[in-house]
């Protein structure tokens, strides 16, 4: 039996070795290995989805993939939630001139051409994954500040707020205190609504090139898992399952997430509630 021993090093081959000689190169076919130990413990030569051109498990690279397309997708939302939140609560609290300007900033921001600014960003200072937060979260911000200036506007007339500021306190007690967490259910509704959104965004990136780096280190997403899918897809699509799976697991993960965010909307639906 011929063992073949295969150091690696950040995920590239480094040195092989075949019974102690070490060997430039080697070629195995999956029908002649009998075994595979890893560290010194066993690994089952099992792959459910296959594996892509390297010998890589693709399961284990669409795991891998969601984790870093749903990270995108949270923490990119909870830097719009942030901006919107407050930008929307100040602008419907403030009501009258302050309003006015807030929003007509909004309206304004609409007609940007944001993802070209996104793609710019992403050009000239690379595609770093605390950059695309930031630059993702400052796209999904806008529909968040109308809906919760909507809701402020309708809530700051109740009287538990005429109360308050018949108590003395100020305009950020009310706002923090009480308008917010009254709005909590459209925000979280579009919370849910945005997540999948700047994941769809974040796959476009990566589709086109610009895939999600941390440290200089391209790392695998979703949305890379799938470009490169097509790459390898084959002539005839004999090589179907390196795109099919990738973009099944992302479909369905916004298939349910579209579903939370409709159930929220229903769950805090006021005239629901008061059935």
């Amino acid at each position: 039996v011929t063992t073949i021993a295969v150091e690696f090093a950040e995920g590239r081959v480094i040195r092989l070795r075949r019974n102690g000689e070490e060997i430039p190169a080697i070629e195995l076919r999956a029908e002649n290995v009998v075994s595979l130990t890893a560290d010194g413990h066993p690994l089952l030569r099992h792959f459910p989805l296959g594996t892509d051109k390297q010998g890589r498990d693709l399961w284990s690279r669409v795991l891998y993939g969601g984790r870093i397309s749903l990270s995108v997708g949270l923490a990119a939302t909870l830097v719009s939630m942030f901006i919107g939140v407050l930008y929307g609560a100040i602008s419907g609290y403030g009501g009258g001139r302050v309003d006015r300007l807030m929003m007509g900033a909004v309206d304004v921001a609409y007609g940007l051409p944001f993802m070209f600014l996104v793609i710019a960003l992403l050009v000239i200072f690379g595609s770093d994954i605390v950059l695309l937060f930031i630059a993702l979260g400052a796209v999904q911000w806008l529909t968040m500040a109308r809906i919760v200036r909507g809701q402020v506007l309708s809530l700051k007339s109740r009287e538990y707020v005429e109360a308050a500021r018949a108590c003395g306190s100020g305009a950020a007690f009310i706002l923090f205190r009480h308008l917010i967490p009254n709005a909590a259910g459209p925000i979280l509704a579009t919370t849910a609504l945005t997540v999948p959104a700047v994941i769809l965004e974040e796959s476009f990136l990566s589709f086109i090139g610009l895939q999600v780096q941390y440290q200089g280190r391209a790392l695998d997403s979703w949305g890379a898992l799938v470009q490169q899918g097509v790459l390898e897809l084959g002539t005839r699509g004999e090589h179907a399952w390196l795109l099919v799976y990738p973009a099944l697991a992302m479909a369905l993960t916004l298939l349910g997430l579209n579903a939370l965010a409709d159930g929220l909307t229903e769950a805090f639906d006021p005239r629901k509630r008061g059935k």
